[in-house]
């Protein structure tokens, strides 16, 4: 596909979105609401004369579009259409809507082998049947559709590979109940690390971090 026909795929889904948008605005409530997961690691706990106090911990934010499944069913698609659904169109998955997912840490991170400074990341996931990739890249975001903006990226639309920080397998279950809202959490911290998660319609895709 060309950059040009790109670029008209991307501004139709926009104004299909934007519609979508308006429609739900108009009743009072946005498309897909904004999650926030957030976590305060890497410090100890402190007793003092006002009890204990934990102290020396920094912040780790995951902020997403939060789509809701609306009576759909397998939403990732099976066989060969296998994640087409929810990359619309872009070359990967913005794992959740609208803006892009951003992670803000305010500490070091290591992926696998892979060293993580302090920043902000956008947040994708390269979706394959039974083999989903977490991905950190440096792509700054665009917080509104601007497709004259091609230094910036709205969700996954333009994205490529040459930003990439971060490229590291997550694990995959299939989870005994139906998750409606996409949700990110960060799950099983310890003093060490933790893992963030992401849980939606019957699947759940964990990828561990540690603390430097």
């Amino acid at each position: 596909m060309t950059r040009m026909r790109t670029m008209a795929l991307v501004a139709a889904l926009a104004l299909t979105a934007t519609a979508s948008v308006t429609a739900r605005q108009a009743a009072g409530r946005p498309a897909s609401g904004t999650g926030t997961a957030s976590a305060e690691v890497g410090g100890t706990w402190v007793k003092t004369e006002k009890g204990s106090v934990y102290q020396g911990g920094k912040w780790i934010d995951i902020t997403y579009g939060r789509p809701q499944l609306r009576g759909r069913t397998d939403i990732f698609g099976t066989g060969a259409d296998y994640g087409k659904p929810i990359l619309a169109g872009a070359p990967i998955w913005r794992a959740g809507a609208n803006v892009a997912t951003r992670l803000k840490t305010d500490t070091a991170l290591m992926f696998g082998s892979t060293h993580v400074p302090p920043g902000e990341y956008t947040v994708y996931i390269d979706v394959k049947p039974g083999a989903w990739t977490f991905v950190l890249s440096s792509w700054p975001i665009q917080t509104t559709f601007d497709p004259k903006n091609k230094a910036a990226l709205w969700g996954a639309y333009g994205y490529t590979p040459d930003k990439d920080v971060v490229r590291v397998p997550m694990a995959l279950t299939t989870l005994p109940y139906t998750v409606e809202t996409l949700t990110w959490s960060i799950v099983d911290v310890t003093a060490k690390g933790g893992k963030f998660a992401i849980q939606w319609d019957k699947s759940m895709a964990t990828v561990p971090f540690s603390l430097m």
